[in-house]
């Protein structure tokens, strides 16, 4: 592409050597990425400035430096000022890559908790129709059928372009964090149906309230295509709230929860499946992955491919062959007859729906294993705390991710929440995760059940006495090692 062409409607400032023929070859927010002929935009980040990396950039061969700075200095490329970078960035990726989400069928899922497996659930559902589809998440990005690693849940703007861009696949599914609303990462998408899960207590550190969360989350459904569609969970009293602001605007709404008029009307939830009337049409759901929040993952997942003109009826048998979700409800059979669940679980409402399954799954004594991440929303603690011990035997506070916080400030504060809770449960703490699920599987009797929460598929960042990486290899270790 030529940058005249990229630049067309955008109004450059008086710089020298200006060649509008020169051949753009690529654009990154990263000087260190920047080959010759790419675009380097310039963002003032949380830790670093952009915009000190431009010498570096223009050094590397750069053909334009986007930037929101005067940049007093001659520069020997030209420079094109803006009001936001970021927005800037993926405002220039759509069009560099000739908007590639208009040429695709895309869906966005947004909510504090179900992205992941609905993503997965509607990923599965969709290929039982015979449709290839890419997959941009948390746990990794998939496009052709290959996986590649994910720092985070939605990439930056540049890359998911990228990779709608190199996906041949019938559909691109993609879980839209807040974050990535509110910085940007998915500007200039367009996407055919966008979801709306549930809205929680989670990240208040960085939207302080829960009306400016619920903002960010509503800027998804500003980015419907024409005749795009949004899917809404009714039951969540955000998503009641966005819908009714949706209809209002003429967007098409398809409604989920236990509201007559609701367009799936959820008439009855067990442990292990849904029942759904759409108009008078009964069907039941089953996920092969027990729950109240899988169910509702399902019925929204359900409601794309009911839209799609597929029969629900199907979607039982269709599960039957899904493999699961890493890192969500993942169930370890011990060698001592206990049971340990894996999950990703981080927010109270998340807790305690794991722990209700569990329970209707039979669980009587249930030690539960999780800890806080430092520097993160503090205000849910005491609500993930009682959540936990009012439906555990046995509460077991440990290391999650301490980022930078010293881990004797972080026991200390577990002491005190220990004190807080005294009369409630027997909570204990471990700082060494390791360890703190060592002592739950030695202490485990059979028919005993172990949860743990808040890491799910990720790695690790600190090094613990066992050596592994993630909950799921301590357990396997711990179950190797068990005679």
């Amino acid at each position: 592409m030529k940058l005249k062409e990229m630049l067309s409607d955008c109004q450059l400032g008086k710089q020298p050597k200006w060649d509008g023929e020169q051949i753009i070859t690529g654009i990154t927010d990263s000087s260190k990425d920047i080959t010759d002929g790419m675009v380097f935009v310039a963002i003032a980040g949380f830790e670093q400035d952009g915009h000190d990396y431009i010498p570096h950039a223009i050094e590397q061969g750069a053909a334009l430096i986007v930037g929101e700075h005067d940049y007093p200095e001659a520069l020997p490329i030209p420079y094109l000022k803006v009001t936001n970078s970021r927005q800037a960035l993926g405002q220039l990726a759509d069009k560099f890559y000739r908007h590639p989400s208009g040429r695709k069928r895309v869906i966005g899922i947004t909510g504090t908790n179900g992205k992941t497996t609905t993503a997965f659930f509607l990923k599965h559902l969709l290929e039982q129709q015979g449709f290839d589809v890419s997959l941009i998440g948390t746990i990794y990005n998939e496009i052709n059928g290959i996986q590649y690693p994910t720092p985070n849940t939605t990439p930056n703007a540049e890359k998911v372009h990228e990779l709608i861009a190199a996906s041949q696949d019938d559909f691109v599914v993609i879980e839209v964090s807040s974050h990535g609303l509110t910085q940007y990462r998915l500007e200039g998408v367009a996407f055919d149906y966008a979801l709306f899960m549930n809205l929680q207590h989670d990240h208040l550190d960085y939207h302080k309230t829960m009306a400016a969360y619920f903002e960010a989350k509503a800027l998804l459904f500003d980015k419907l295509k024409l005749d795009g569609k949004a899917i809404v969970n009714t039951d969540d009293t955000w998503g009641l709230k966005l819908a009714e602001r949706l209809i209002a605007k003429g967007i098409a709404v398809i409604t989920v929860g236990h509201q007559e008029d609701a367009n799936l009307s959820i008439k009855k939830m067990t442990n292990q499946a849904v029942t759904l009337d759409i108009s008078g049409e009964v069907s039941v759901l089953d996920p092969h992955m027990p729950g109240e929040h899988n169910l509702y993952d399902i019925a929204m997942a359900g409601a794309v491919i009911q839209d799609f003109g597929y029969p629900l009826a199907d979607v039982t048998r269709q599960m039957r062959s899904f493999s699961g979700v890493p890192g969500r409800y993942e169930i370890v059979h011990l060698k001592n007859g206990a049971h340990c669940v894996i999950d990703y679980a981080h927010t109270p409402e998340a807790v305690s729906s794991i722990l209700k399954s569990m329970h209707m799954d039979g669980a009587e004594r249930i030690t539960h294993i999780f800890g806080f991440r430092g520097n993160r929303d503090a205000s849910k603690r005491d609500e993930m705390i009682a959540a936990s011990a009012g439906q555990s035997t046995r509460v077991i506070l440990t290391t999650d991710d301490l980022n930078s916080i010293p881990e004797e400030t972080m026991r200390q504060e577990y002491a005190e929440y220990q004190h807080k809770f005294a009369g409630m449960h027997q909570i204990d703490v471990l700082m060494d995760r390791t360890l703190a699920i060592q002592t739950a599987v030695s202490d485990a009797r059979e028919g005993d059940w172990i949860l743990l929460t808040g890491k799910g598929h990720e790695k690790y960042k600190t090094t613990f006495a066992l050596p592994t990486a993630s909950d799921k290899e301590t357990v396997l270790y711990l179950k190797n090692s068990e005679k």
